[in-house]
Order: structure tokens, then C-alpha cells, then sequence
């Protein structure tokens, strides 16, 4: 089984579909809501070329991106295999 992590906060609607996304699919994941974690949320940006929007999603320990990029790897079957 794959290590999910998503970094969220509150009132994102891409946070939201990503959790629904992994629940509809039966993938576990860890959700870490970044709302007052202001230096984790800098830190992950500035260690992944920048990003900053969230969610920000971690499959065994790799960034993906968020639910664009999440949503493809499920729409294409890559996830659960």
C-alpha cells in the first residue's frame, strides 16, 4: 500500500475533493492541516520548486503536486498499482 500524505487547510475546495478522491478510491492517507503550521507550509514550498498552493500531496515521501496531478494518477489506474 502507498504512504499518501496531504497537506491541507481549511475551506479549499481542491483539499476537499482530494480527500473525497482517495476515500472514493479506498487509499489511505494522512491528512496535515497546514492552517497554523505557516514555517512547515514554507518549508515544503521552498523544497519543492516553489509550489504553494495546496493541497500539496506525498506519495511515498515524493511530491506529486496537488489534486490535478492527483486526480490523473487515479484517472490512469498508476496509484493503486
Amino acid at each position: 500500500m502507498k504512504d499518501i500524505k496531504l497537506y491541507t487547510g481549511s475551506n479549499c475546495w481542491f483539499c476537499e475533493q482530494a480527500k473525497q478522491l482517495l476515500t472514493r478510491e479506498n487509499l489511505p492517507f494522512e491528512n496535515i492541516n497546514l492552517d497554523d503550521k505557516l514555517e512547515l507550509r514554507m518549508q515544503l514550498s521552498k523544497e519543492n520548486g516553489g509550489y504553494r498552493t495546496i493541497p500539496m500531496i506525498f506519495i511515498d515521501g515524493k511530491f506529486i503536486g496537488g489534486f490535478n496531478e492527483l486526480n490523473a494518477l487515479v484517472k490512469s489506474g498508476d496509484l493503486k498499482s
